[in-house]
């Protein structure tokens, strides 16, 4: 069973996702009402997905998901909101999340959505895909970074990354690809090296950006 950690600054949306995820076969081991409860739970419950909200009093997502970046604790963060601001989408990837859902979702988006986390994925609404890849080519690239070269990455490092911004796993990658697991996980050591990515979505971020992705 997947667990899971919910952390929310309203009770109610607490109590409905975990009544809504016990439906769907999902444990919540723990909830929290803003950014610092929220590591305390988090060390605690150890859980398989983070469920965070990003707008909540005292410490807000954000920097809940830059002290678990700092702090080294890799635990996939679906962030789940009411809000599609481009600017807060960017900056919830930048800091770690691995995936982006609004709060209108369906029970079957958000159970896919914490199944495809727990498996090693990234998920980001289809709702906000489009205005975050326009966003994400109409910036300039990040201060003291060099600009990534298409030709840096081999024809099977592509394939790889495009099945990485697509949700795959490391194991459903090898499958489509009929490749061993092992040598999909060198490919996407090579592709976060070449790339200068610290970690899947970050490297989307940034092949996005320079073109590399169509």
């Amino acid at each position: 069973m997947t667990r899971v950690v919910v952390v929310d600054d309203q009770t109610l949306i607490r109590q409905g996702i975990r009544g809504l995820l016990a439906v769907a076969g999902i444990e919540v081991v723990g909830e929290a009402d803003d950014g610092a409860a929220a590591l305390d739970v988090i060390a605690d419950a150890r859980p398989d997905v983070v469920l965070l909200d990003l707008r909540m009093p005292h410490r807000d997502g954000i920097w809940a998901l830059r002290q678990l970046r700092d702090r080294g604790v890799d635990v996939p963060v679906l962030v789940l909101t009411t809000f599609d601001d481009d600017a807060l989408v960017l900056d919830a990837l930048r800091a770690g999340a691995r995936g982006y859902l609004l709060k209108d979702v369906t029970l079957e988006q958000l159970t896919r959505a914490v199944e495809t986390l727990a498996a090693g994925g990234t998920l980001v609404a289809a709702s906000i895909t489009d205005r975050l890849l326009r966003a994400i080519r109409s910036a300039p690239p990040p201060v003291g970074v060099d600009p990534i070269r298409p030709q840096a990455l081999t024809e099977r490092e592509v394939e790889v990354l495009r099945l990485v911004a697509e949700g795959y796993t490391n194991r459903e990658i090898a499958g489509v690809l009929f490749l061993a697991e092992g040598t999909v996980k060198n490919h996407v050591s090579a592709i976060l090296l070449k790339l200068g990515a610290r970690d899947r979505t970050n490297a989307v971020l940034r092949a996005l950006h320079e073109g590399v992705l169509p």
